[in-house]
Formats: structure tokens, C-alpha cells, sequence
């Protein structure tokens, strides 16, 4: 725990036991999106972003069935989606097979830059919030977190493409664990979320299959249960 991982998240998630994690935060690179913009006029960080390994419709449905595995009851995922899919409403069919996911509510956040869009720029992103059943709001105890966050980031020319919002999520992890709670990353990019478990006092898990942005490679380890 607490480190920067390379290896593949679905390994990861096999070797979590069930119902272990407080908190989960899932950010799939989206091939779906990527096999639509052809805009003509893709700045750096687009052209940045689809160089990142893609996932398409199963690979998100198995991520999602394993987080479910390794969420306690009443625990949350937080998971980044795309204008494109949220518009095309393919989300909703992400969780047919996790019957014990209730999506509770989205919060947007205004990125305060804006990005491509085929009819409007897009200047926003979209978190979906999903809690394991037993559905109840006893367990979010920040009530005063709007449902959209304004928060710029500067993007360094050498720093991740897709780079999150450290104090939205820090916010979240408050509100919904308590110290030394695990919280999971399978897709950890930037690993801002690990940025998060540190100043907040809770155990972070997770990995990226780029070796880049990960100190620790675990590719060729096997492992042994």
C-alpha cells in the first residue's frame, strides 16, 4: 500500500479481498471517445491523452464487477465519465451486472479550461457517484460539497494529461472514510488520489500500467496467494 504501482489493475483488484475497500476512484481512458474526435485541431494534451492505453465497453464492465467485489457495503465509487458517454447514456449499462451499485448523484467539475467539443467546448468533466447497497447517506458526511466544483490545474508540459482534482477528491475521501481506511485506485494515473490518502491520513492502493508516472514496477512479479 501507499505506493506508486505499475503493474495491471485487474491483477491488483484479484488480490484485494472482498469487501476491503472504503472507497474507490476509477478513471478509465476511454476508447469510445477517442475513436470519435478527429477534430482537426488537437491541441498537446489531446494527442497526449491518446497515446494512454485505452479501454473499451468490457474492459470497463470487468473493472467494475471486481471493485464491486472489493467495496465494503455502503462503500463508494467515484468514476470519471465523459461528456460523449454520458450524453450517449452507455454508462448505464456499465452496471448490469453489479446489481448492488446505486448511482446517488453527480457532481461536476468546471476545469476552468477549455478543451474540444463537436458542437460546444468543453469546459467540464463529470464524476459519477455509485454507492454498494445498503443505499443510505449516513455514511457522506460532508453535506457541504456542491454538486459543481470549480478548481483549475495547471498542466505542466512533462506532467500527466488527464490530471484530476486534488481538492475535490481530498474533500471526498473526508467525507466518506476514516483514518487508515482503504481507498483504491485501479487506473491511478497521475496518482492524485495517493496525493489525497497522504495529507488525509488513509491507506491508498492502486497502479497504472504506465511505468511513467509509477515508482514501483510489478509486471513481471508473479505473485503468490
Amino acid at each position: 500500500m501507499n505506493e506508486k504501482l505499475c503493474m495491471d489493475g485487474l491483477l491488483l483488484l484479484s488480490y484485494l479481498g472482498n469487501e476491503s475497500v472504503s472507497a474507490a476512484f476509477f478513471d478509465p481512458q476511454y476508447r469510445g471517445v477517442m475513436d470519435k474526435m478527429d477534430y482537426g485541431n488537437e491541441g498537446s494534451r489531446q494527442i497526449e491523452r491518446a497515446k494512454l492505453p485505452q479501454m473499451g465497453f468490457e474492459d470497463i464492465q470487468v473493472f467494475l464487477e471486481n471493485i464491486e467485489k472489493v467495496l465494503k457495503p455502503s462503500g463508494y465509487l467515484f468514476m470519471w465519465v465523459d461528456k460523449f458517454h454520458l450524453c450517449e447514456g452507455t454508462q448505464v449499462n456499465w452496471f448490469e451486472t453489479c446489481n448492488k451499485m446505486n448511482l446517488v448523484t453527480m457532481i461536476v467539475w468546471s476545469t476552468e479550461k477549455f478543451g474540444m467539443g463537436y458542437r460546444t467546448r468543453s469546459a467540464s468533466e463529470f464524476l459519477l457517484v455509485y454507492q454498494k447497497s445498503p443505499k443510505e447517506t449516513k455514511s457522506w458526511e460532508d453535506r457541504s460539497i456542491r454538486d459543481v466544483w470549480t478548481e483549475k490545474i495547471e498542466h505542466p508540459r512533462t506532467g500527466h494529461p488527464h490530471k484530476k482534482p486534488i481538492g475535490l477528491i481530498t474533500r471526498l475521501i473526508l467525507s466518506v472514510t476514516k483514518p487508515q481506511d482503504i481507498v483504491l485506485d485501479p487506473c491511478a494515473g497521475s496518482f492524485v488520489v495517493l496525493d489525497s490518502c497522504k495529507e488525509t491520513g488513509r491507506n491508498f492502493v492502486g497502479c497504472d500500467l504506465s511505468s511513467e508516472y509509477a515508482d514501483v514496477c510489478l509486471k513481471e512479479i508473479k505473485w503468490e496467494k
